[in-house]
């Protein structure tokens, strides 16, 4: 079998292109890379080998060397073109490495940028790739390269959208598998089955699935309940092709639904639209939470408010299918400017208020006229089962 990259040369060159900008109006002359997503970003490598540090250098001059473990070898000579590789054995020091990957790019007592926001690179490695002794001015570099993956080039929105198809359809298969007396069990395996048939990968993570009892549990799920009528059934789950991530979110009743619950679903589904209608080129990210809360409102929730209505996803490894460590979102008052091409997790969620629990989240394109939905087969209205 021939791997075939994720990405055409002629995109990887682009990239590259991209964060030799941006090292040159940050003044910097290399930086080192640590964030899985964007060392994905700038040379197709994926695995599971990420668990264990990574660092790319990049210099200015657009020449790339990949430090990690010598064992990753195989893999990156099948799947990486465009970066020499430095392997460690387990017993030696990654920081070794990548101080002799900096000398033959050139970066001794140079100016270079460190992402001290990745989740892998662990203090102790980041305190000796910064004790470099050669002179090296070492500079907090983190989130300069995230901010390019934000805007989606076609290719990448072609598969953000196989993305969106493979879960929306296992969504479907997971609501079908609730019933009174079945298990989360049984839900988990339904969706993970029909996701994956539909051409997903592994997701950054979930799918999240819990009862009533669990509803605000933020990130927890299945592990053996039993649902009984009357239940409340937290889906939020996501697909991935390419590593680019489709989450989306329903909440399912089991048997009967609560008094208001049409009411409060008919408010969640204003506020995705009211959400997708200020996702427009040169808005600022807060004016969709502003949208967003004017509907909550509007039906007699004044005070209610969340921490955001969505946030941006694309590229994502795990342990989250946010891109990294950091979330960008939709926050009140946030100044981002949305672009045509950002892709967005947007949530309309109105639980434990003093209304009926209901909420729907979907992944939403940002085109020229405002947020398309692209998790659109799931029904956003009131599911009992």
């Amino acid at each position: 079998m021939t791997y075939l990259s994720p990405f055409p040369k002629a995109e990887l060159d682009r990239r590259i292109a991209s964060a030799r900008k941006a090292l040159e109006a940050n003044h910097l002359d290399g930086i080192a890379i640590s964030v899985p997503e964007n060392i994905y970003y700038l040379t197709g490598l994926d695995h599971w080998g990420f668990f264990a540090a990574h660092v790319l250098v990049l210099n200015q001059s657009g020449e790339m060397a990949l430090c990690c473990r010598a064992m990753e070898r195989i893999t990156v000579e099948n799947q990486v073109n465009n970066a020499r590789f430095y392997g460690h054995k387990d017993h030696e020091e990654l920081s070794d490495y990548v101080h002799q990957a900096m000398k033959d790019l050139g970066l001794l007592g140079a100016i270079v940028g460190i992402e001290k926001r990745s989740l892998f690179l662990t203090p102790r490695h980041a305190e000796r790739i910064q004790d470099d002794r050669s002179g090296v001015k070492w500079v907090d570099a983190s989130g300069i390269l995230d901010d390019l993956r934000l805007v989606k080039s076609p290719l990448e929105i072609e598969y953000t959208r196989k993305a969106a198809h493979a879960v929306d359809l296992g969504t479907l298969a997971a609501v079908a598998a609730i019933r009174d007396g079945g298990s989360d069990y049984e839900v988990a395996a339904a969706y993970h089955n029909k996701m994956i048939l539909e051409g997903s990968e592994y997701p950054g993570f979930g799918p999240f699935i819990r009862p009533t009892s669990r509803l605000g549990e933020e990130h927890t799920t299945w592990r053996g309940e039993v649902f009984r009528n009357g239940d409340a059934v937290f889906l939020e789950t996501c697909a991935s092709y390419r590593k680019y991530q489709s989450p989306m979110g329903r909440l399912v009743y089991v048997g009967s639904a609560p008094k208001g619950v049409e009411e409060s679903a008919e408010l969640a589904v204003r506020g995705m639209k009211a959400i997708c209608k200020a996702l427009r080129p040169g808005a600022d990210a807060g004016d969709a939470y502003e949208a967003w809360h004017e509907v909550a409102a509007s039906g007699g929730l004044v005070d209610y408010h969340r921490h955001h209505c969505g946030y941006l996803v694309g590229i994502g490894f795990p342990p989250s299918w946010t891109g990294g460590s950091m979330v960008t979102s939709l926050f009140p008052k946030s100044t981002r400017k949305i672009e045509v091409g950002m892709v967005v997790h947007a949530h309309s969620w109105f639980t434990n208020t003093k209304v009926a629990d209901y909420f729907i989240s979907n992944t939403v394109l940002v085109t020229e006229n405002g947020g398309e939905i692209l998790t659109n087969k799931t029904p956003e209205t009131p599911i009992i089962r």
